[in-house]
């Protein structure tokens, strides 16, 4: 941890030194903005189903700071996305391709979708175990993309899990103790695969089951989630964004 908000703090000076570099001395420019921050994922930073404003702005304004600049959020997530998507995204969307630049701090949540309940699955955990294989390449691919295209200036990248891949507290429930079961395996897969990719990659990690279902995961969480059972509501957006602000520092001084 102390290495990693280390490194934030010195891409963070690298940035105001370049910043007051004179046009003759040899700097290259900053991307726009002292501090930006870019979300990439699927419908849960989107903000689906909310009716609110999603964590990554909510992260933004927890990193701003009263007398210092603001903290831009550009928030490229989009609802229904793989780690497929989000790998083109990085390759083909020249919006998301700038905002990435641009960007000190990349927070990125996907896979849900890459291992989405279907009818000829159902609650049979084995069928969905082979798809954690390409989902643990993408991920490991997306954030090295992501260092592609700062490679000019220092870049911290966070990503997040699940609570649950499928429906969550009562909804899951009463889908019957089958389908709790094989969400909760299920989700345990998904969050290890994105554990392990950060800490190979030496990203940050943030546990949103744990936020959302306490530390031994047996709270219930149907009150973090919208009326569709899926998706984070306006509370847990904003549990969201405390887990990260937990992670995530502003340097003192900026």
């Amino acid at each position: 941890m102390a290495r990693w908000l280390a490194l934030l703090t010195l891409g963070f000076l690298a940035a105001v030194l370049a910043g007051c570099a004179s046009p003759t001395g040899g700097s290259s420019p900053t991307p726009t903005g002292a501090w930006s921050l870019a979300a990439l994922g699927d419908s849960v930073p989107a903000g689906v189903a909310c009716d609110c404003t999603p964590y990554p702005q909510l992260s933004a304004s927890d990193l701003s700071s009263p007398d210092g600049p603001a903290v831009k959020a550009a928030n490229e997530a989009v609802g229904g996305f793989t780690t497929v998507d989000v790998l083109h995204q990085l390759t083909d969307a020249s919006a998301a391709i700038d905002s990435v630049k641009a960007a000190r701090l990349v927070e990125i949540e996907v896979g849900a979708n890459d291992v989405a309940y279907s009818s000829s699955c159902g609650t049979e955990v084995a069928c969905y175990l082979p798809k954690l294989t390409d989902l643990r390449t993408n991920l490991h691919d997306i954030v090295d993309r992501v260092h592609e295209l700062t490679a000019g200036h220092a870049v911290n990248v966070v990503l997040l899990d699940y609570w649950s891949v499928w429906l969550g507290g009562q909804y899951a429930s009463q889908q019957g103790q089958a389908y709790v079961d094989a969400a909760a395996t299920v989700t345990d897969e998904v969050n290890t695969v994105i554990k392990d990719i950060a800490a190979q990659t030496g990203s940050a990690y943030v546990d949103l089951r744990a936020a959302f279902k306490g530390p031994d995961y047996s709270y219930d969480e149907t009150h973090y989630l919208a009326a569709d059972g899926d998706h984070p509501n306006a509370a847990g957006h904003q549990k969201i964004a405390a887990a990260l602000a937990e992670v995530v520092q502003r340097p003192q001084g900026t």
